[in-house]
């Protein structure tokens, strides 16, 4: 019994931590599905974000609980936080699915999506980078094209055999206008590497650390369980 009270005690402290850490993890899903809308259109690519986020919530009183049992017994304390614990449970799990589903079939779709903004990109060589998707995706992350800078000499709409989008212009070259006889200047990687490392990463990000918490949670209702055997059966009205 006074193991399982200290592994309850231990398990709150950790659980408060890993609000911290998941309340993280929903924010950043979030806040790419917002910066990243025109590609990432339907809206229910950040569910493993708001998971996260319910799940941070709900960690707070279910940490209070563990520790709080952990120093005295109360029955319908007990009762409560096998209540959380479950209903963790089935956020974690929820989250991990959805969060490992979107990264491999999320990742897919993206080269077609970055093709198509590519195509229907309109612009001259003396055009300043503009604000529509294309150029937003280049800058921010310093990027040049799907694959790389040639893409955008594939383009079906437009030709321009001398100069790409400014938008894959290097921040440090500030005079650079696209030019391609001054490669060196142009951002060497494509757009579709980096938006699948950061949407892996963010997705991953969310499924270890829902992994990690279910098996800390497991531990935490079998620590619970043990101590709610001292109680008699038929006090524990509250299960």
């Amino acid at each position: 019994r006074s193991f399982a009270q200290s592994l309850l005690r231990f398990l709150g402290f950790i659980f408060w931590g890993i609000a911290a850490a998941q309340a993280f993890g929903g924010v950043l899903v979030i806040l790419m599905c917002k910066n990243y809308r025109y590609l990432f259109q339907e809206s229910y690519l950040s569910l493993p974000g708001w998971l996260a986020l319910a799940t941070a919530l709900t960690l707070l009183p279910t940490g209070v609980l563990a520790v709080s049992i952990s120093v005295k017994c109360s029955r319908n304390q007990q009762g409560t936080l096998m209540y959380l614990l479950l209903l963790l449970l089935c956020l974690e799990m929820s989250s991990a699915v959805l969060a490992h589903s979107y990264c491999v079939r999320t990742a897919s779709q993206l080269e077609s999506v970055m093709g198509y903004l590519v195509h229907q990109h309109n612009w001259t060589c003396s055009q300043d980078p503009g604000n529509n998707a294309v150029d937003v995706i280049q800058r921010k992350l310093q990027c040049c094209g799907v694959h790389n800078y040639t893409d955008w000499l594939k383009s079906s709409s437009w030709y321009h055999p001398a100069c790409v989008p400014e938008s894959c212009c290097k921040e440090k070259h500030s005079h650079c206008r696209g030019d391609l006889g001054h490669v060196e200047q142009l951002s060497e990687e494509g757009c579709l590497k980096k938006l699948e490392g950061q949407l892996c990463f963010v997705m991953l990000y969310i499924f270890w650390f829902c992994t990690v918490l279910i098996i800390l949670e497991l531990l935490a209702g079998v620590s619970n369980g043990i101590l709610m055997r001292h109680q008699p059966f038929h006090e524990l009205r509250i299960l």
